[in-house]
């Protein structure tokens, strides 16, 4: 008798047991070999979101080496520049900074008007632009991979997958090594503005040396995350986790599990060409909206806020000095 009651009591507390959310498109790959080292849905299609930044950095840097353009070329904010949703470096009509500025301002800002500035400036138009990106998406071999925009903002037509976002990664650091310290950086100054990155990672993953991160709400927040331990350097592709600080601690443990396994997976592994399809070409991308950025969460956020209102008060009850109040307000991408 008591053990139908036990067993009946572990049973129902598995069927009342909340269901976690499923774990979004993820890839951790070396990027000298392209040995691949964890994947999970990696030619599932998905809204590359700000990610996108890290083509429209690519077909920058192919035009400075091919001397089309060069680090000192000023970019003129446009008017289609200042419409553009944040986040913004905010620049009026015929504002300037340098190419090299505003490259630094794309990856760590993630400033949607400061990509459209760098495509009108490298190809005249964004339109000309993100035909190059195109372009250099089929050379790269990103099979599923279509560009609509230079900025990542949303649009259905506007779609990649993990192992195509591996590629372009990888092609970025064996093709640029001189631009490696851009996506590193933790912060850029512009005037008297100082931006941080959105790359938690760079602060708090011991050897993170880049790269960059998006979010809309499709989406959800996605990173591609880079770091390199005794030499030995790898990439992780995170795309779907439900907020910040879920993607930051999905890709420190991919990565820090890959560098605990380097060794056999670096002679025995798949390479990113290798890794057998594992998607239906006919399947379309994901919209994660009502998860990420619906009335359930919205809901969430509302008690999440009301909860910490209650706790300020009783702790300012229970204070006989109060401090000066301050607000903060932030944005991630």
């Amino acid at each position: 008798m008591f053990g139908r009651i036990g067993l009946g009591m572990v049973v129902g507390a598995i069927l009342l047991a909340p269901t976690p959310a499923p774990a979004g498109p993820a890839l951790v790959f070396e990027p000298t070999s392209g040995t691949v080292f964890y994947s999970e849905d990696p030619d599932k299609l998905w809204f590359p979101a700000s990610l996108t930044k890290l083509m429209t950095a690519y077909v920058a840097f192919k035009a400075v080496k091919s001397g089309k353009v060069n680090m000192d070329a000023k970019l003129t904010c446009s008017k289609k520049a200042t419409l553009q949703a944040p986040t913004k470096l905010g620049l009026p009509v015929g504002g300037q900074i340098t190419l090299e500025t505003g490259l630094k301002v794309l990856i760590v800002k993630s400033a949607n008007d400061v990509a459209v500035m760098i495509s009108e400036a490298v190809s005249g138009s964004e339109e000309a632009f993100v035909a190059e990106m195109n372009g250099y998406a089929q050379q790269l071999g990103m099979a599923r991979t279509h560009f609509a925009n230079a900025n990542g903002l949303p649009n259905e037509n506007q779609i990649s997958t993990a192992r195509d976002l591996a590629k372009l990664t990888r092609a970025l650091i064996l093709e640029f090594p001189e631009h490696a310290d851009f996506f590193a950086l933790e912060s850029v100054q512009v005037g008297k503005k100082i931006m941080r990155s959105h790359n938690g990672l760079l602060r708090s993953f011991q050897g993170a040396d880049g790269m960059k991160t998006g979010f809309i709400c499709d989406s959800g927040f996605n990173v591609v995350a880079s770091a390199t331990r005794e030499g030995r350097r790898l990439v992780a592709v995170v795309l779907g986790e439900p907020s910040v600080r879920i993607r930051t601690d999905r890709a420190s443990n991919l990565l820090e599990n890959g560098f605990k396994r380097y060794f056999w997976k670096s002679v025995f592994g798949n390479t990113l060409d290798g890794l057998v399809t594992q998607a239906s070409l006919d399947e379309g991308p994901t919209h994660l909206r009502e998860d990420v950025c619906g009335p359930r969460r919205a809901i969430k956020r509302v008690r999440k806020r009301s909860a910490r209102k209650r706790a300020n008060l009783q702790g300012l009850n229970a204070s006989t000095t109060l401090a000066p109040a301050t607000s903060t307000t932030a944005t991630s991408n």
